[in-house]
Protein backbone atom coordinates (compact mmCIF):
# COMPACT_ATOMS: atom_id res chain seq x y z
CA UNK A 1 0.00 0.00 0.00
CA UNK A 2 1.47 3.40 -0.97
CA UNK A 3 1.93 6.18 1.57
CA UNK A 4 -0.65 8.33 -0.23
CA UNK A 5 -3.21 5.54 -0.19
CA UNK A 6 -2.46 4.88 3.51
CA UNK A 7 -3.20 8.52 4.31
CA UNK A 8 -6.40 8.44 2.26
CA UNK A 9 -7.45 5.26 4.10
CA UNK A 10 -6.68 6.86 7.45
CA UNK A 11 -8.75 9.92 6.53
CA UNK A 12 -11.68 7.73 5.49
CA UNK A 13 -11.39 5.73 8.73
CA UNK A 14 -11.43 8.84 10.88
CA UNK A 15 -14.38 10.25 8.95
CA UNK A 16 -16.29 7.03 9.42
CA UNK A 17 -15.58 7.10 13.15
CA UNK A 18 -16.93 10.63 13.40
CA UNK A 19 -20.12 9.72 11.49
CA UNK A 20 -20.61 6.68 13.71
CA UNK A 21 -20.35 8.75 16.86
CA UNK A 22 -22.78 11.30 15.47
CA UNK A 23 -25.25 8.57 14.57
CA UNK A 24 -25.14 7.29 18.13
CA UNK A 25 -25.72 10.74 19.56
CA UNK A 26 -22.08 11.12 20.63
CA UNK A 27 -20.39 14.48 20.98
CA UNK A 28 -17.53 14.58 18.47
CA UNK A 29 -16.42 18.07 19.46
CA UNK A 30 -14.05 16.74 22.11
CA UNK A 31 -11.96 14.65 19.74
CA UNK A 32 -12.11 15.70 16.10
CA UNK A 33 -8.68 17.30 15.76
CA UNK A 34 -5.68 18.55 17.69
CA UNK A 35 -6.81 22.17 17.67
CA UNK A 36 -10.20 21.54 19.26
CA UNK A 37 -8.56 19.20 21.74
CA UNK A 38 -6.20 21.83 23.15
CA UNK A 39 -8.89 24.51 23.12
CA UNK A 40 -11.23 22.09 24.86
CA UNK A 41 -8.77 21.72 27.73
CA UNK A 42 -8.85 25.47 28.27
CA UNK A 43 -12.61 26.03 27.87
CA UNK A 44 -13.94 23.22 30.00
CA UNK A 45 -14.46 20.57 27.33
CA UNK A 46 -13.08 17.11 28.03
CA UNK A 47 -9.94 16.16 26.11
CA UNK A 48 -10.24 12.59 24.87
CA UNK A 49 -7.47 10.25 23.79
CA UNK A 50 -8.76 7.19 21.97
CA UNK A 51 -6.48 4.19 22.52
CA UNK A 52 -6.82 1.53 19.86
CA UNK A 53 -5.04 -1.80 20.24
CA UNK A 54 -5.20 -5.37 18.94
CA UNK A 55 -5.46 -7.17 22.27
CA UNK A 56 -8.54 -8.06 24.29
CA UNK A 57 -9.46 -5.87 27.25
CA UNK A 58 -9.02 -8.86 29.59
CA UNK A 59 -5.30 -9.17 28.88
CA UNK A 60 -2.82 -7.45 31.22
CA UNK A 61 -2.26 -4.74 28.62
CA UNK A 62 -6.01 -4.05 28.55
CA UNK A 63 -6.17 -3.92 32.34
CA UNK A 64 -3.25 -1.51 32.28
CA UNK A 65 -5.11 0.82 29.93
CA UNK A 66 -8.16 0.77 32.19
CA UNK A 67 -5.89 1.73 35.11
CA UNK A 68 -4.37 4.51 33.00
CA UNK A 69 -7.83 5.87 32.20
CA UNK A 70 -8.73 5.85 35.89
CA UNK A 71 -5.50 7.61 36.91
CA UNK A 72 -5.78 10.28 34.20
CA UNK A 73 -9.41 11.02 35.06
CA UNK A 74 -8.45 11.44 38.71
CA UNK A 75 -5.39 13.64 38.28
CA UNK A 76 -7.05 15.87 35.66
CA UNK A 77 -10.24 16.30 37.64
CA UNK A 78 -12.21 14.78 34.78
CA UNK A 79 -10.90 17.21 32.15
CA UNK A 80 -8.98 14.50 30.30
CA UNK A 81 -10.15 11.01 29.45
CA UNK A 82 -8.89 7.84 27.83
CA UNK A 83 -11.31 5.67 25.87
CA UNK A 84 -10.03 2.13 25.14
CA UNK A 85 -10.87 0.39 21.87
CA UNK A 86 -9.62 -3.22 22.12
CA UNK A 87 -9.71 -5.95 19.46
CA UNK A 88 -8.65 -3.62 16.62
CA UNK A 89 -11.93 -1.70 16.78
CA UNK A 90 -10.23 1.45 15.45
CA UNK A 91 -8.30 -0.37 12.75
CA UNK A 92 -4.84 -1.90 12.40
CA UNK A 93 -1.69 -0.54 14.01
CA UNK A 94 -0.47 0.93 10.73
CA UNK A 95 -3.84 2.60 10.11
CA UNK A 96 -3.76 4.13 13.59
CA UNK A 97 -0.23 5.41 13.12
CA UNK A 98 -1.21 6.99 9.81
CA UNK A 99 -4.12 8.68 11.60
CA UNK A 100 -1.64 10.08 14.14
CA UNK A 101 0.39 11.56 11.31
CA UNK A 102 -2.78 13.44 10.34
CA UNK A 103 -2.99 14.89 13.88
CA UNK A 104 -5.86 12.74 15.13
CA UNK A 105 -6.44 12.13 18.86
CA UNK A 106 -5.58 8.42 18.73
CA UNK A 107 -2.93 6.34 20.43
CA UNK A 108 -1.70 2.78 20.09
CA UNK A 109 1.02 0.49 21.36
CA UNK A 110 3.92 0.07 18.97
CA UNK A 111 7.55 -0.90 19.05
CA UNK A 112 10.88 -0.07 17.50
CA UNK A 113 10.25 -2.39 14.55
CA UNK A 114 7.33 -0.19 13.47
CA UNK A 115 9.24 3.02 14.12
CA UNK A 116 11.97 1.76 11.79
CA UNK A 117 9.37 1.63 9.03
CA UNK A 118 8.32 5.21 9.85
CA UNK A 119 11.71 6.83 9.34
CA UNK A 120 13.87 5.97 12.39
CA UNK A 121 15.75 2.87 11.19
CA UNK A 122 18.06 2.41 14.21
CA UNK A 123 15.02 2.09 16.50
CA UNK A 124 14.28 -1.28 14.92
CA UNK A 125 17.11 -3.02 16.73
CA UNK A 126 15.14 -3.13 20.00
CA UNK A 127 12.99 -5.83 18.38
CA UNK A 128 15.91 -7.88 17.12
CA UNK A 129 15.91 -11.58 18.10
CA UNK A 130 17.70 -12.46 21.33
CA UNK A 131 19.00 -8.90 21.88
CA UNK A 132 18.11 -8.73 25.58
CA UNK A 133 19.21 -11.29 28.16
CA UNK A 134 16.91 -9.96 30.89
CA UNK A 135 14.37 -7.23 31.62
CA UNK A 136 16.88 -5.06 33.50
CA UNK A 137 18.71 -4.53 30.23
CA UNK A 138 15.46 -3.24 28.69
CA UNK A 139 14.92 -0.68 31.45
CA UNK A 140 18.56 0.44 31.33
CA UNK A 141 18.21 1.01 27.59
CA UNK A 142 15.04 3.13 27.79
CA UNK A 143 16.77 5.40 30.32
CA UNK A 144 19.81 5.85 28.07
CA UNK A 145 20.85 8.84 25.96
CA UNK A 146 20.65 6.61 22.89
CA UNK A 147 16.97 5.89 23.52
CA UNK A 148 16.21 9.57 24.17
CA UNK A 149 17.80 10.44 20.83
CA UNK A 150 15.74 7.80 19.00
CA UNK A 151 12.54 9.11 20.62
CA UNK A 152 13.42 12.67 19.58
CA UNK A 153 14.00 11.54 16.00
CA UNK A 154 10.61 9.83 16.02
CA UNK A 155 8.92 12.97 17.33
CA UNK A 156 10.42 14.93 14.45
CA UNK A 157 8.62 12.47 12.16
CA UNK A 158 5.29 13.32 13.82
CA UNK A 159 5.00 10.55 16.45
CA UNK A 160 5.30 11.16 20.20
CA UNK A 161 6.13 8.33 22.61
CA UNK A 162 4.15 8.85 25.81
CA UNK A 163 5.45 5.89 27.81
CA UNK A 164 8.02 3.10 27.31
CA UNK A 165 8.03 1.20 30.60
CA UNK A 166 5.28 -1.32 29.76
CA UNK A 167 6.05 -5.02 29.51
CA UNK A 168 4.26 -6.71 26.63
CA UNK A 169 5.94 -9.96 27.56
CA UNK A 170 8.55 -12.46 26.42
CA UNK A 171 7.52 -13.60 22.94
CA UNK A 172 7.23 -17.35 22.36
CA UNK A 173 6.28 -19.47 19.34
CA UNK A 174 3.01 -21.40 19.00
CA UNK A 175 2.76 -23.88 16.11
CA UNK A 176 0.52 -26.52 14.58
CA UNK A 177 3.38 -29.05 14.45
CA UNK A 178 6.00 -29.81 17.13
CA UNK A 179 9.05 -27.53 17.41
CA UNK A 180 11.75 -28.78 19.76
CA UNK A 181 14.82 -27.03 18.32
CA UNK A 182 15.47 -24.13 15.98
CA UNK A 183 15.94 -26.59 13.10
CA UNK A 184 12.26 -27.60 13.41
CA UNK A 185 11.25 -24.09 12.31
CA UNK A 186 12.68 -24.69 8.84
CA UNK A 187 10.06 -23.84 6.23
CA UNK A 188 7.22 -23.20 8.69
CA UNK A 189 5.04 -20.19 7.88
CA UNK A 190 5.03 -18.11 11.05
CA UNK A 191 2.83 -15.07 11.46
CA UNK A 192 4.62 -11.88 12.52
CA UNK A 193 3.39 -8.28 12.73
CA UNK A 194 3.59 -6.27 9.51
CA UNK A 195 7.09 -4.83 9.72
CA UNK A 196 10.47 -5.57 8.20
CA UNK A 197 12.44 -6.16 11.40
CA UNK A 198 10.21 -8.92 12.75
CA UNK A 199 9.94 -10.54 9.33
CA UNK A 200 13.69 -10.82 8.91
CA UNK A 201 14.06 -11.74 12.58
CA UNK A 202 12.11 -14.94 11.98
CA UNK A 203 13.50 -15.62 8.53
CA UNK A 204 17.04 -15.91 9.91
CA UNK A 205 15.79 -18.65 12.25
CA UNK A 206 14.79 -20.69 9.21
CA UNK A 207 11.06 -19.97 9.20
CA UNK A 208 9.05 -18.23 6.47
CA UNK A 209 7.69 -15.08 8.08
CA UNK A 210 4.17 -14.00 7.12
CA UNK A 211 3.06 -10.46 7.96
CA UNK A 212 -0.54 -10.35 9.16
CA UNK A 213 -2.81 -8.35 11.45
CA UNK A 214 -3.36 -10.10 14.78
CA UNK A 215 -7.11 -10.24 14.26
CA UNK A 216 -6.65 -12.49 11.23
CA UNK A 217 -4.37 -15.06 12.86
CA UNK A 218 -6.98 -17.42 14.36
CA UNK A 219 -8.63 -17.93 10.99
CA UNK A 220 -5.28 -18.35 9.23
CA UNK A 221 -4.21 -21.05 11.69
CA UNK A 222 -7.59 -22.78 11.37
CA UNK A 223 -7.34 -22.93 7.59
CA UNK A 224 -3.62 -23.85 7.68
CA UNK A 225 -2.71 -20.73 5.76
CA UNK A 226 0.07 -20.39 8.34
CA UNK A 227 1.79 -22.92 10.58
CA UNK A 228 2.26 -20.80 13.66
CA UNK A 229 2.39 -17.43 15.37
CA UNK A 230 4.56 -15.74 17.96
CA UNK A 231 3.54 -13.51 20.85
CA UNK A 232 3.61 -13.37 24.65
CA UNK A 233 1.54 -15.95 26.54
CA UNK A 234 -1.15 -13.45 27.51
CA UNK A 235 -1.79 -12.59 23.87
CA UNK A 236 -1.58 -16.15 22.55
CA UNK A 237 -4.14 -17.22 25.15
CA UNK A 238 -6.21 -14.03 24.99
CA UNK A 239 -6.69 -14.43 21.25
CA UNK A 240 -7.48 -18.17 21.78
CA UNK A 241 -4.80 -19.19 19.30
CA UNK A 242 -4.03 -22.26 21.42
CA UNK A 243 -7.37 -23.68 20.27
CA UNK A 244 -6.01 -24.13 16.74
CA UNK A 245 -2.27 -24.54 17.36
CA UNK A 246 -1.28 -27.08 20.02
CA UNK A 247 2.53 -26.82 20.28
CA UNK A 248 4.35 -24.10 22.21
CA UNK A 249 8.10 -23.61 22.52
CA UNK A 250 9.14 -21.12 25.20
CA UNK A 251 11.97 -19.63 23.16
CA UNK A 252 11.60 -16.04 24.43
CA UNK A 253 13.08 -14.75 21.18
CA UNK A 254 12.19 -11.16 22.07
CA UNK A 255 11.79 -9.56 25.49
CA UNK A 256 9.13 -7.18 24.35
CA UNK A 257 8.77 -3.91 26.19
CA UNK A 258 6.26 -1.73 24.38
CA UNK A 259 5.52 1.95 23.98
CA UNK A 260 2.39 4.05 23.72
CA UNK A 261 2.57 6.51 20.86
CA UNK A 262 0.35 9.38 19.74
CA UNK A 263 0.38 12.29 17.33
CA UNK A 264 3.19 14.75 18.11
CA UNK A 265 0.98 17.59 16.85
CA UNK A 266 -1.89 16.54 19.12
CA UNK A 267 0.41 16.13 22.12
CA UNK A 268 2.19 19.46 21.58
CA UNK A 269 -1.18 21.26 21.45
CA UNK A 270 -1.78 20.26 25.09
CA UNK A 271 -0.68 22.50 27.93
CA UNK A 272 2.50 21.51 29.78
CA UNK A 273 0.38 20.45 32.75
CA UNK A 274 -1.79 18.21 30.57
CA UNK A 275 1.31 16.67 28.98
CA UNK A 276 2.73 15.93 32.42
CA UNK A 277 -0.53 14.33 33.56
CA UNK A 278 -0.58 12.09 30.50
CA UNK A 279 3.07 11.01 30.80
CA UNK A 280 3.11 10.45 34.55
CA UNK A 281 -0.13 8.47 34.64
CA UNK A 282 1.05 6.43 31.65
CA UNK A 283 4.21 5.48 33.52
CA UNK A 284 2.30 4.60 36.69
CA UNK A 285 -0.12 2.46 34.69
CA UNK A 286 2.90 0.78 33.10
CA UNK A 287 4.13 -0.42 36.49
CA UNK A 288 0.62 -1.71 37.20
CA UNK A 289 0.54 -3.57 33.87
CA UNK A 290 3.92 -5.16 34.60
CA UNK A 291 2.77 -6.44 37.97
CA UNK A 292 -0.40 -7.93 36.46
CA UNK A 293 1.59 -9.56 33.66
CA UNK A 294 4.13 -11.09 36.04
CA UNK A 295 1.36 -12.47 38.26
CA UNK A 296 -0.66 -13.95 35.40
CA UNK A 297 1.98 -15.47 33.09
CA UNK A 298 2.20 -18.73 35.07
CA UNK A 299 -1.60 -18.93 35.04
CA UNK A 300 -1.75 -18.47 31.26
CA UNK A 301 0.84 -21.20 30.75
CA UNK A 302 -1.04 -23.62 33.02
CA UNK A 303 -4.35 -22.90 31.29
CA UNK A 304 -2.77 -23.63 27.93
CA UNK A 305 -1.42 -26.92 29.23
CA UNK A 306 -4.81 -27.78 30.73
CA UNK A 307 -6.42 -27.12 27.36
CA UNK A 308 -4.19 -29.54 25.49
CA UNK A 309 -1.12 -27.55 24.47
CA UNK A 310 2.20 -29.41 24.45
CA UNK A 311 4.78 -27.08 25.98
CA UNK A 312 8.53 -27.28 25.38
CA UNK A 313 10.73 -25.42 27.85
CA UNK A 314 14.06 -25.54 26.00
CA UNK A 315 17.41 -26.18 27.66
CA UNK A 316 20.20 -23.61 27.44
CA UNK A 317 21.82 -25.77 24.80
CA UNK A 318 18.70 -25.61 22.65
CA UNK A 319 18.42 -21.85 23.19
CA UNK A 320 22.06 -21.45 22.19
CA UNK A 321 21.06 -22.97 18.84
CA UNK A 322 18.44 -20.22 18.42
CA UNK A 323 20.92 -17.51 19.46
CA UNK A 324 23.57 -18.78 17.07
CA UNK A 325 21.19 -18.61 14.12
CA UNK A 326 19.96 -15.18 15.22
CA UNK A 327 23.46 -13.68 15.04
CA UNK A 328 23.24 -13.44 11.25
CA UNK A 329 20.47 -10.88 11.77
CA UNK A 330 22.99 -8.42 13.20
CA UNK A 331 25.08 -8.66 10.03
CA UNK A 332 22.19 -7.23 8.01
CA UNK A 333 22.45 -3.65 9.26
CA UNK A 334 22.80 -2.19 5.77
CA UNK A 335 19.51 -3.86 4.80
CA UNK A 336 17.76 -1.91 7.56
CA UNK A 337 19.68 1.33 7.07
CA UNK A 338 21.35 1.06 10.49
CA UNK A 339 24.17 3.30 11.65
CA UNK A 340 27.64 1.78 11.66
CA UNK A 341 28.36 -0.14 14.87
CA UNK A 342 24.72 0.08 16.04
CA UNK A 343 24.71 -3.34 17.71
CA UNK A 344 27.79 -2.48 19.79
CA UNK A 345 26.36 0.96 20.64
CA UNK A 346 23.10 -0.51 21.90
CA UNK A 347 24.82 -3.29 23.88
CA UNK A 348 26.89 -0.62 25.64
CA UNK A 349 23.81 1.54 26.30
CA UNK A 350 21.98 -1.35 27.97
CA UNK A 351 25.00 -2.60 29.92
CA UNK A 352 25.34 -5.91 28.09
Amino acid sequence: MTTTWKKISATILCGAMALSLAACGGDTSTGSNSGSQSQGGQTGEVIELQIGFENSISEPIGQGIEKWAELLDEVSGGTMKITPYPDSQLGSKNELIDSMLLGENVCTLADGAFYADYGVPDFGIVFAPFLFDNWDQCWTLIDSDWYADQSAQLESKGLKIISSNWKYGARHTLTTTPVNTVDDLAGLKIRVPNNQIQSYGFDVLGAVSTGMDLGDVYSALSTKTIDGAENPLATLYGRKLHEVAKYLIMDGHVLNFTTWVCSADWFNALTEEQQTWLIETGEEAGFYNNDVLDEQEADYLQMMKDEGVTVVEPTEEVLDGFREKAQSFYEMGSTFGWSDGLYETVCEAMGK
